[in-house]
């Protein structure tokens, strides 16, 4: 079973494809600027912008499954448009989609926890350019959508570098106290995409850890797996920001979790002090 992963260059798609040739399955990724490092995988330039790069790319390659874990942000024309151009040619080759999408296609204000028969209502342009993204449900009917929630790796992430920036001193900035996520490692969701990709299954699943942490609780628990001095690390509220999002999104992942072998762990398992 030949596998493509779009955006495999990126920080998730990168565990992606570790896990991916560790499992021994025939591996391409695709890159927007410059290609991964790893060895035995099958590297394409791929611009989601463009129709007949996708559809070259998919046609070249001829994948059973496709994972989309691309990042182009709140870039319409990547972010939404890019995952229906991808769906469209994984149809026409019979092949298999998985598109990771966010919590961020909620706005927090309608349901605790949201499950996966909760509607998106985003209130950001990137959450509304990954709801936009999902449609691909609608596009190819051996689609799948995947949300997930904050991905932590084991300092690679966007979140650790912001933490540790904060506190050295390198960066002026608060850590949200009314801000809530369900965080997950970058390992325990590259494990659950590939177990949904190994399947048949269809649909939308939420791939969220087991536990809400606002991004206070967070970073310190970051900052101490990593020997830091949390106490460095201020607090303020998202509600008196001038930052647009929502405060509290708890994905609610017990139903997909219940058809995986993966745990999704909670920070609190994976962000534990070195002994």
């Amino acid at each position: 079973m030949t596998l493509l992963i779009v955006g495999g260059s990126g920080f998730l798609g990168t565990e992606l494809v570790r896990q991916a040739l560790s499992a021994g399955r025939p591996t391409a990724a695709t890159y927007t600027t410059r290609p991964g490092i790893a060895p035995g995988v099958t590297w394409r330039r791929l611009d989601l912008r463009d129709p007949g790069s996708v559809d070259a790319v998919v046609a070249e390659v001829n994948p059973r499954v496709i994972v989309n874990a691309s990042s182009g942000g709140a870039d319409w024309a990547v972010t939404a448009e890019g995952p229906v151009r991808l769906a469209i040619a994984a149809a026409k080759a019979g092949s298999r989609m998985i598109q990771v999408s966010t919590d961020a296609v909620f706005s927090g204000k309608s349901h605790v926890p949201y499950d996966e028969h909760c509607r998106p209502d985003p209130i950001t342009p990137y959450g509304a350019a990954k709801a936009a993204a999902e449609t691909v449900l609608l596009l190819h009917p051996d689609a799948a959508v995947a949300r997930t929630s904050l991905i932590i790796g084991d300092g690679q992430s966007e979140h650790e570098r912001t933490v540790h920036e904060l506190a050295t001193g390198t960066r002026e900035g608060v850590l949200f106290t009314d801000d809530f996520r369900c965080p997950v490692h970058a390992s325990d969701l590259a494990a659950a995409l590939l177990e949904l990709a190994s399947g048949d299954t269809t649909g939308v699943h939420h791939l969220g850890g087991n536990q809400a942490l606002s991004r206070h609780e967070l970073g310190v628990l970051i900052a101490r797996r990593d020997g830091l001095d949390a106490s460095r690390l201020a607090t303020g509220l998202r509600a008196d920001s001038t930052l647009p999002g929502p405060l509290e999104i708890r994905l609610d992942s017990r139903s997909t979790q219940r058809k995986l072998r993966t745990t999704l762990r909670g920070a609190h398992q994976f962000l534990v002090p070195a002994a």
